[in-house]
């Protein structure tokens, strides 16, 4: 049988005004209506030991029944389980209702209140189109519990961000407010567009004659083609720029599209073309790799 004294841990000449003031502390913290719904069951094992304990000695009448019983117990070296002592003496001598009305009146809303708990957030993943990225869209997610949600993807989003769709998430407890969803943005790669902040760069082919004449050319852009004009005697990386044609997020002015140019001859031989660069004496004159050895000695001068 556990000593109720050790319980409230009080001194055994601990007077009635220090075994009150112990319970209050004690009950006011091991309340069931201020638990944790993962502590509430071992708290409430507590709560109801040291309710019974301070029923054992509140009172003057009361610590003398208890010092006598535990005398008797101590001399007979065997004393009844504290389970059933503490049944006992609840039953003889029931908390006083003061104390519950004072201490736990306002406790039990104030215990509701400890329960509410914010839902947590919830992680997802959504895939969408390069194109869909510059210029936003809606998509269907599959949220928790397969519920289906239609989100707004805003133009301009970058791989990695996230969209916060609020009160999507987890459930709150005691009336708190449901978590969030964070729906994580993958943008696919485009097999022609590459972006750099608001930037757009596209590599685009151009026929000899195109490159050596001039040409308007058609262009594809993120938000629809667009005429360019290649001017004459252009060259493989050339670059041209379509002010205002890249990506245009909210809030930001839009960014450009820069065009590299990329000479590329016929896949089927031309005999034609072969006879003219055969005849083009001024083309035999012409070194396109003139100073390219001159640097890459110098180069390898400095390396060694």
């Amino acid at each position: 049988m556990r000593d109720p004294y050790e319980i409230l841990g009080l001194a055994r000449d601990a007077g009635n005004a220090e075994v009150k003031a112990a319970y209050r502390r004690l009950a006011k913290r091991l309340h069931p209506d201020a638990q944790s719904e993962g502590n509430a069951a071992r708290q409430q094992a507590r709560f109801q030991e040291v309710t019974a304990a301070y029923n054992q000695i509140k009172d003057e009448a009361a610590r003398k029944r208890f010092d006598a019983e535990w005398r008797t117990a101590a001399e007979a070296a065997r004393a009844p389980a504290f389970e059933e002592t503490l049944q006992r003496g609840a039953a003889e001598h029931p908390a006083s209702e003061d104390v519950f009305s004072e201490l736990f009146e306002g406790l039990r809303s104030a215990g509701k209140r400890a329960f509410r708990a914010r839902g947590d957030d919830q992680a997802y993943r959504l895939t969408v189109s390069f194109l869909e990225a510059a210029n936003g869209a809606r998509k269907r997610v599959r949220l928790a519990g397969d519920k289906m949600l239609d989100v707004s993807v805003p133009a301009g989003i970058e791989n990695g961000q996230q969209i916060r769709l609020r009160g999507q998430g987890g459930n709150g407890h005691g009336g708190a407010p449901a978590g969030d969803a964070l729906v994580a943005i993958t943008v696919a790669p485009h097999p022609h567009f590459r972006r750099a902040g608001h930037d757009i760069h596209l590599t685009l082919p151009v026929s000899l004659a195109e490159a050596v004449l001039g040409a308007r050319v058609d262009v594809p852009t993120v938000s629809g083609p667009v005429s360019l004009s290649v001017p004459p005697g252009s060259n493989t990386g050339t670059c041209l720029r379509l002010k205002g044609r890249g990506i245009a997020a909210e809030g930001s002015p839009p960014g450009d599209q820069y065009v590299t140019l990329s000479l590329v001859l016929p896949e089927t031989p031309d005999a034609a073309l072969q006879d003219f660069a055969a005849a083009w004496t001024e083309g035999a004159k012409y070194n396109p790799r003139k100073g390219f050895s001159d640097s890459h000695d110098d180069m390898n001068r400095h390396e060694s």
